[in-house]
């Protein structure tokens, strides 16, 4: 691949807030959090998705990058707070003490809210850069609405209500298609906006992204009972201790492998009907999206 974890961290890090001040010290988690690694999943996503779609000349990195920053800040926080004592209650994060371990359960919690907060203060950094540009409003709107009740907290609020109790398929569906999904068609649909994409070719991305969501969360899931602790970077099990039903622990390993081939041979497919400008970093996407069966962390 032609893009890599290094090139998407030298733009989103450009962002992070410096950890000075009275508040420092909930600066000082925000910091530690974003900066402690990970795939960068969806800014790399969101960054081959606008590449793909556009010409070389379109490219203009105060514009993306601040949602680039953005997404990632807005995972970041989803993160501190899995990690919490009332939720899932993990210590180790990427191999790190997770946040409310080193810095207490109370700066844990106002350094999710930070993120949260700074994601969509630094994603309006865009505005100021291309005014009145109806692209940045839609990928703004996005970003919001994939995030919020309707998106992201609408899955992790069913996954906390849901813990300790037998769930249906369509409520574990709902689970993944919003705890985990949601960002990652943002991710998608936001490069896509930002590239200049009509509407039926976002829809095209939207349905491909949520493949690849299905398929990252269910690979999650074998992971957390046949992965290595020391890779992961996380504790393993952690599904079974904290009484959660799983997409592998009702359909079995061999049944969940199946289901993330399925799921990224979909998108794969839809990905490459689509008409692009940049073939390359369609390749790069798709060889992002082929990697996520395979990977061990």
């Amino acid at each position: 691949m032609q893009i890599d974890v290094s090139d998407i961290e030298k733009i989103i890090y450009k962002y992070i807030p410096t950890a000075k001040g009275y508040q420092q010290d909930v600066l000082s988690a925000m910091d530690y959090a974003f900066s402690a690694g990970g795939k960068r999943l969806r800014p790399m996503m969101m960054k081959l998705c606008f590449d793909m779609l556009s010409d070389e000349t379109a490219y203009d990195e105060s514009v993306i990058g601040p949602f680039m920053a953005a997404i990632e800040m807005i995972h970041t926080s989803s993160l501190i707070h899995d990690d919490l004592p009332a939720l899932d209650n993990d210590n180790l994060r990427r191999g790190k003490p997770t946040v409310h371990v080193k810095y207490g359960e109370d700066v844990a919690i106002l350094a999710g809210d930070g993120l949260l907060n700074y994601a969509y203060e630094t994603a309006a950094k865009a505005f100021t850069v291309k005014p009145g540009d109806v692209r940045v409003e839609k990928a703004f709107a996005i970003l919001a609405a994939k995030s919020g009740v309707y998106g992201m907290l609408g899955g992790q609020s069913l996954d906390v209500v849901m813990t300790g109790k037998k769930i249906n398929d369509d409520q574990l569906e709902f689970i993944y298609l919003y705890k985990t999904s949601a960002l990652i068609e943002c991710s998608m649909m936001v490069g896509a906006c930002l590239a200049g994409a009509d509407d039926t070719v976002i829809a095209k991305i939207e349905e491909a992204a949520r493949a690849v969501g299905m398929a990252f969360q269910v690979q999650d899931d074998i992971l957390d009972i046949k992965g290595d602790e020391a890779v992961i970077g996380k504790p393993t099990h952690s599904d079974e201790k904290n009484d959660k039903y799983t997409y592998a622990t009702i359909h079995g390993i061999e049944e969940s492998k199946k289901y993330v081939k399925e799921m990224s041979d979909k998108a794969n497919g839809i990905i490459r009907d689509i008409d692009v400008i940049n073939d390359s970093a369609r390749k790069d996407l798709c060889s992002l999206i082929n990697a996520l069966i395979d990977r061990d962390r």
